[in-house]
């Protein structure tokens, strides 16, 4: 009487409605795009900054 679909079957459903990925798009994910860039800028800006206080004091 109150049958629910699993949470397989609703996961199942869910993906079925989506349109398949395209070429080229990795993230589909807004804000996990904006964080994995982020990460990577700052992880070039440590290094740009490591470098250059280095080369100073050297």
């Amino acid at each position: 009487m109150f049958y629910s679909k699993s949470v397989e079957e609703r996961i199942a459903d869910r993906m079925a409605q989506r349109k398949p990925l395209e070429e080229g798009k990795t993230f589909e994910h807004g804000p996990a795009k904006f964080v994995f860039v982020s990460l990577i800028a700052a992880v070039v800006l440590m290094h740009v900054v490591g470098l250059a206080v280095v080369m100073a004091l050297h």
